[in-house]
């Protein structure tokens, strides 16, 4: 028996623990799918530790933390940005998937690169690239052409086939929550899980900034989400925990669910987001600025597409893609900081120096 453990590598010894610790409906590491480059297994990590720690050291990651959650270049150090909302996305996905038993690092892999393919400035980023590319854009899309394409220099992360499928399928905007339809569900219960981690996670963090903004204040809180879910961050995450693992029964159907009273309030929470900050006067008044900044600066890089082709054509890019496409790749990876700065570059008059 001795003998039998020292051949073990580290990885087949963990790939061990797992079939031993977790639970039958868990989605092994040893039972992946695979990828679609095949490559010989790591000697020490399991194929979703892997497939983590290649989104978490990439670059596209790293710039999350300059891309606006919701508020535009706030005055406040407190505001979330797309990384921190990736982190509270892990908390509540990583709790959820521990107390049912399934595995903790494929949730933690997808949920590290759902929001990759982001735009800068939110949602305002998102709507006015979609406007402007021929064949439209759409963030849950683009994270998976950085995974697939864009990092490495195109050669891509070569990710499992469970962790690019829930970052497929994570997005909802205001659709349903759950669905029965087999295209809009992560193959595995890890994927479903992050699905609703992401709308728990944003609708709480936005309401507190909100809040903190002035947008909204706690006697607005809507009677079902308090009565529901509670009235404070922590209470309204731990009913959404306690109810999400309370609710979903393997057994009886193989899919992640809430029960209807909590999931009622859920749906309020997201619906006054949506009245109150996401389409609020002030918000969108930010919003058609930040729309302005990346339209002018597709305008820019088309008017000088052999300057752009000579400083800013991505290697990743292959050669014989558009050039709508190298652009709108471009100005997706851009950080808020960024943009800003290089629409003052190319767009507005610099001073005149007089000596």
């Amino acid at each position: 028996m001795f003998m039998s453990m020292e051949k073990q590598s580290i990885r087949e010894r963990l790939e061990e623990d797992e079939r031993k610790i977790l639970s039958p409906f868990a989605q092994l590491s040893s039972a992946s799918k695979g990828r679609a480059r095949p490559e010989p297994p790591d000697e020490m990590r399991p194929a979703f530790q892997l497939d983590r720690d290649r989104v978490i050291h990439c670059k596209a990651f790293r710039r999350l933390a300059g891309k606006t959650q919701v508020f535009l270049a706030p005055e406040g150090d407190h505001y979330r940005t797309r990384i921190t909302h990736t982190l509270e996305v892990a908390q509540f996905a990583r709790s959820v998937t521990k107390f049912l038993g399934l595995n903790e690092m494929l949730t933690e892999a997808i949920v590290m690169g759902h929001d990759l393919g982001h735009t800068p400035f939110g949602h305002a980023g998102e709507k006015v690239l979609a406007h402007l590319m021929p064949d439209g854009f759409h963030h849950v899309k683009q994270s998976l052409r950085v995974v697939d394409q864009l990092e490495r220099d195109g050669a891509g992360l070569n990710l499992t086939q469970e962790v690019r499928d829930g970052i497929l399928k994570h997005s909802k905007g205001k659709g349903a929550i759950f669905s029965d339809n087999a295209n809009l569900t992560a193959m595995t219960l890890e994927g479903q899980i992050v699905r609703i981690a992401d709308i728990a996670a944003y609708v709480n963090h936005d309401y507190d900034d909100a809040r903190r903004a002035g947008l909204v204040s706690d006697a607005d809180l809507p009677d079902v989400v308090a009565r529901e879910l509670g009235r404070t961050h922590s209470d309204r995450i731990e009913a959404l925990v306690r109810d999400i693992v309370e609710s979903s029964r393997f057994e009886e159907k193989r899919m992640i669910r809430m029960s209807e009273s909590k999931l009622t309030a859920l749906y309020a929470l997201r619906d006054f987001l949506y009245e109150r900050v996401y389409e609020s006067k002030d918000v969108r008044e930010e919003f058609a600025k930040a729309q302005r900044i990346l339209e002018e600066l597709w305008n820019h890089f088309h008017e000088h597409a052999d300057e752009f082709r000579a400083h800013h054509w991505l290697k990743s890019t292959r050669q014989d893609e558009s050039i709508d496409r190298a652009i709108g790749d471009f100005l997706c990876g851009m950080t808020d900081r960024y943009a800003m700065r290089l629409y003052q570059e190319k767009r507005l008059p610099k001073p005149w120096t007089v000596y």
